[in-house]
C-alpha cells in the first residue's frame, strides 16, 4: 500500500495523505514528477512502460512517496526505475503544470548517461533507449508515447527556449 501526499492548488503540503488507487479527494491534488534526460547530441533518453501501465514510450516519471518533496521523488524514480543517481546533478525545475487532481513537476537535465549503465526495474520498464525531438515526435503522432509525457516534454522545452 503506497501513501502520498495532498497538497492544495497552490502545491502547498495539506498534511492529508491517500492511498494509492483511491479517489482523489475534491480540491485536493498529488504529485507526479518527470525529468527530461538529454545528453551531448541532443538526443533524450526515453523508456518504454511495461504493457500494464500502457506500453507506451514515456519520460521517466512517478509519484513521490508519502513525506519526499518533488526532488526527493524525482531522484527515487530515477534510482529505482533506470538505476541512475541523479541526487548530486542539479536538475532543474522547469515548470508545474495542473490537470485535473494532479501537479505535474517537470525537470530537465543535460547528462550523459551509457544505455550499457542503466538498470531496468522490470516491473515498470521495458526498455529505454535515447532519441531526438523528431522521433518523439513521429511516435507520439503514431500512438506509441504517452499524451501527457509529450505535453510535458514539449511544455519544458518550449520554456527552455527551445
Amino acid at each position: 500500500m503506497e501513501i502520498r501526499d495532498l497538497y492544495d492548488v497552490n502545491k502547498n503540503l495539506t498534511g492529508k495523505t491517500f492511498v494509492k488507487g483511491e479517489q482523489v479527494p475534491n480540491g485536493y491534488y498529488y504529485l507526479i514528477v518527470a525529468i527530461i534526460l538529454e545528453n551531448s547530441k541532443g538526443d533524450f533518453l526515453i523508456q518504454k512502460r511495461v504493457l500494464r501501465k500502457g506500453g507506451k514510450w514515456a519520460l521517466t516519471a512517478g509519484h513521490p512517496k508519502s513525506g519526499e518533496n518533488s526532488f526527493m521523488g524525482l531522484c527515487s524514480e530515477a534510482s529505482e526505475e533506470l538505476g541512475v543517481d541523479i541526487s548530486k546533478d542539479n536538475p532543474k525545475l522547469v515548470d508545474t503544470w495542473i490537470n485535473n487532481d494532479q501537479i505535474f513537476d517537470i525537470y530537465y537535465l543535460k547528462k550523459d548517461i551509457e544505455i550499457d549503465d542503466i538498470v531496468i526495474q522490470e516491473e515498470e520498464v521495458d526498455g529505454v533507449r535515447y532519441a531526438s525531438r523528431d522521433e518523439i515526435n513521429d511516435m507520439y503522432s503514431r500512438g506509441e508515447f504517452h499524451e501527457n509525457h509529450f505535453i510535458l516534454f514539449n511544455k519544458c522545452l518550449d520554456k527552455l527556449g527551445r
